[in-house]
C-alpha cells in the first residue's frame, strides 16, 4: 500500500471545528468524533468562543490509528448541518 501521508499512525491529530456558538455544539462535535473515536479524552478538547460569542470553535485531539479513520471524522463532522467549518 503506497500511502503518501506524511503522518506515521498512530499519533495524536488535533481537529478543529466552528459552528453557531451554542451550549450543545461541544457535545455535538464530541459525539461525532466519538463514533469513530470512542476513546476520545475529554481533557483533550478546547473550547473558544468568537469575540461577539456567536461562534464557537472545538479543538479535540484525537489518537488517530489510521488515515481511514481520520478522513471519516472529517466528513462526519463536515456533513453536519451545524458545523460552518473543520480544519
Amino acid at each position: 500500500m503506497n500511502d503518501d501521508s506524511l503522518l506515521q499512525f498512530p499519533c495524536d491529530f488535533p481537529i478543529k471545528v466552528m459552528g453557531m456558538g451554542d451550549s450543545g455544539f461541544r457535545a455535538l462535535v464530541m459525539d461525532l468524533v466519538r463514533r469513530r473515536a470512542p476513546d476520545l479524552d475529554e481533557t483533550q478538547v478546547r473550547v473558544r468562543d468568537s469575540r461577539a460569542g456567536r461562534y464557537q470553535s472545538v479543538t479535540v485531539v484525537v489518537n488517530a490509528r489510521a488515515r481511514a479513520q481520520l478522513d471519516a471524522i472529517y466528513q462526519d463532522l463536515s456533513e453536519h448541518p451545524q458545523i460552518k467549518l473543520v480544519l
